[in-house]
């Protein structure tokens, strides 16, 4: 028996595969071009797209434990959904779904609220699943060097509430500690649900602070403004993206997205360890910039 890993070649889907194979598991990486794919020795390269039924129910042939990542789309609720349902039909014991934090709450936000109704689902039909629910990502900030070394700007307009961002590796690490469980336990496991976020309450004025000290440099936060940043991103990616992270924007501004310590401790129980702060990955990052 299998482990499946569907968005295999993107920055935590790779992680995935390399840990597994790492631990010895049998793993299966999901990709619509295996002849290009490049993957560690010992990983079946398997050929399959999310919406194609029939690719799937191949893919999922001998599967025991599926890690469903599906990419902000616009047909991301579709894709999940009947991946799901053709994992439940063909047997599968163990299922790790990436969500997203605040997946019930922030309604007004569409890839958080397909999320939600893919965690419905789960939870209706009974699945044996992990939901792990990530914060925002550290690594998106990566895409700010420019801003950051030559204007002296941090740019994402994440409010003053604070957001709890979350380290890429750390959720690929609770991810593959969670596939593992599920596909060596010899039943199916009681489904369980993870919030993962970074230990600090981020601000847009305490990120330019974050960076004004790793990078040595005059640092201010740019500002909420929403135009400017849904301006932005429409102009390197589609509208409706740009919307889209508009409106979580939006929300991080209202509300804010504050990890609490009950989550942080559950989280620390199931990394073995204490999930990484962001100004270690600022100070790594800035290391990584100046070679």
């Amino acid at each position: 028996m299998s482990i499946l890993v569907t968005g295999s070649t993107g920055r935590i889907g790779s992680q995935v595969v390399a840990q597994l194979t790492q631990s010895g598991a049998s793993v299966r990486a999901l990709t619509r071009s295996p002849d290009k794919a490049r993957f560690p020795a010992g990983v079946t390269a398997v050929a399959g797209d999310l919406l194609d039924a029939q690719a799937m129910r191949k893919a999922l042939v001998g599967v025991k434990t599926l890690f469903l990542l599906v990419s902000n789309a616009p047909d991301e609720l579709t894709q999940a959904i009947n991946t799901l349902g053709l994992a439940h039909e063909a047997g599968v014991q163990g299922i790790v779904y990436l969500s997203v934090t605040r997946s019930t709450a922030y309604t007004d936000v569409a890839h958080f609220t397909a999320k939600h109704a893919v965690e419905k689902m789960i939870a209706q039909l009974g699945l044996p699943a992990t939901v792990l629910r990530p914060s925002y990502f550290m690594q998106n900030d990566a895409g700010l060097k420019d801003a950051l070394q030559q204007a002296g700007l941090y740019v994402s307009p994440v409010g003053t509430v604070g957001v709890s961002m979350v380290d890429v590796r750390d959720i690929a690490d609770a991810a593959v500690r969670e596939l593992l469980r599920r596909d060596r336990a010899p039943a199916a496991l009681p489904s369980e649900t993870y919030e993962l976020s970074g230990p600090d309450a981020l601000t847009g004025p305490s990120l330019a602070a974050v960076w004004a000290d790793v990078l040595g440099r005059p640092v201010r936060y740019a500002g909420d403004d929403l135009d400017k940043f849904e301006q932005a991103v429409a102009a390197r990616g589609p509208a409706w993206l740009a919307y889209d992270m508009r409106a979580m924007m939006r929300r991080y501004q209202q509300d804010g997205a504050v990890a609490t310590g009950a989550d942080l401790a559950r989280l620390t129980t199931l990394l073995g360890r204490p999930p990484r702060s962001y100004r270690d990955f600022a100070t790594e990052t800035a290391r990584q910039w100046a070679a």
